[in-house]
């Protein structure tokens, strides 16, 4: 899938518009995890360097109401962007309006503005989120160009990504959008081999499409979390209090066939009587799992076992935690799996497919140790679904 990228136009004297993923996580007003800036640093960067008048805007949280719209505005994000940067990052308060038009007008070559949170315009009969013709072609306006940069949203058809495409002249990909579009829709073109797919996360339900479409391509998948209980059960084996998807057993029946020898569960598990880290844990084979315990973790021939397809693996994708890796005493399985993929870095392409499994490494300091960590949740399940992405698609093809 070749796409034009922001190298392939001359940005000079223009005015580009730059969709990027600011949606971060905040505390107390505060951000908690800035790595989506710092992802999107190397796009603005450029057009910046190249002598473009930059006009960045994202979406931050969902705005269903007047107090949503007072806890996510961007400003607290212009800020930390200015000080990465080492230069003003006019802010502007608006998402349309004589404001935003002067603002940009004053733009000289080189500089930079952001304006706030697109999904303000939700307020309104959710004209951001709905693909609003008209506010699609407001905001491409604004702009000569547009380049967009933003994968956590490709998934979504809004206004702020396929309405502005719609209306200008140039859309082209930013380098993080590039980057997702090289390992995650490259690697299921034509991945090297072995491949070895892993999923995690609490429901089939959340992954059937996945499943079904890494079944295809994989050499193997491996099966942990919560998600692997409605596959034990459709085994035959009781779970205990362990998280079930009963209306999804007879589906995981049809997917183990489907796959033929394919998927991997392993056959032990972690268990505790209660979804509490501070609860015992014990060890049990997959057909001894007593009534009132649950499996909150891999077990240790579970976990040899994934290592053991891991570390002869050309290509790993890995979305979604083996155990609830959150609790320290049932994050083994995870931190393991992630601590054999980052072993393999060098001889393989190691792919984090975003959400919590890229919060999992961050938190075991293992987020140097891939090939690439991606920065969307759902837009990465879809891209692993093999689904046309719209804001992927709306890119000028090279």
């Amino acid at each position: 899938m070749a796409k034009k990228t922001v190298r392939d136009i001359n940005v000079k004297g223009k005015k580009v518009l730059i969709r990027v993923d600011f949606n971060v996580p905040l505390k107390n007003g505060e951000i908690s995890d800035e790595n989506r800036i710092v992802e999107a640093l190397p796009t603005i960067k450029y057009v910046l360097e190249h002598g473009g008048r930059a006009i960045v805007f994202s979406h931050l949280g969902r705005v269903k109401d007047e107090a949503d719209k007072a806890k996510n505005s961007l400003a607290v994000v212009a800020k930390r962007l200015s000080s990465h940067l080492n230069q003003e990052v006019t802010f502007v308060p608006v998402t349309r309006g004589k404001l935003l038009e002067d603002a940009v007008s004053k733009l000289k070559d080189g500089e930079i503005l952001m304006f706030e949170n697109t999904r303000f315009e939700d307020l309104d009969g959710n004209k951001e989120s709905k693909n609003n013709p008209e506010l699609g072609k407001y905001w491409a306006s604004l702009g000569d160009v547009f380049v967009n940069d933003a994968f956590g949203t490709a998934h979504r058809d809004a206004a702020s990504n396929v309405g502005i495409a719609a209306n200008i002249k140039e859309t082209v990909a930013g380098f993080l959008l590039e980057k997702e579009i090289k390992f995650i829709g490259g690697t299921l073109e034509n991945p090297q081999r072995p491949f070895v797919a892993i999923l995690g996360g609490a429901k089939v339900s959340d992954k059937i499409e996945v499943i079904q479409n890494l079944l295809k391509i994989a050499d193997k998948v491996l099966i942990g979390g919560g998600m692997a209980f409605t596959f034990f059960k459709a085994m035959g084996y009781e779970v205990g209090k362990s998280l079930l998807e009963e209306e999804k057993v007879e589906l995981a029946k049809e997917l183990l066939v489907l796959a033929n020898g394919k998927i991997e569960l392993g056959d032990d598990v972690y268990t505790g009587k209660a979804f509490d880290p501070n609860t015992e844990k014990n060890v049990r084979s997959i057909d001894s799992i007593p009534v009132d315990e649950m499996g909150l973790d891999i077990g240790p021939r579970t976990t040899a076992l994934f290592e053991s397809f891991i570390k002869d693996a050309k290509t790993v994708v890995w979305n979604g935690p083996v155990g609830v890796f959150e609790f320290p005493r049932f994050s083994e399985g995870t931190k393991s799996v992630a601590q054999s993929i980052a072993d393999i870095k060098n001889q393989a392409t190691t792919i984090i497919g975003g959400g919590d499994s890229a919060a999992a490494v961050i938190q075991f300091g293992l987020i140097d140790g891939f090939s690439h960590i991606s920065t969307g949740g759902g837009a990465s399940l879809e891209y692993l679904e093999g689904k046309v992405l719209p804001g992927i698609q709306c890119v000028d093809d090279l």
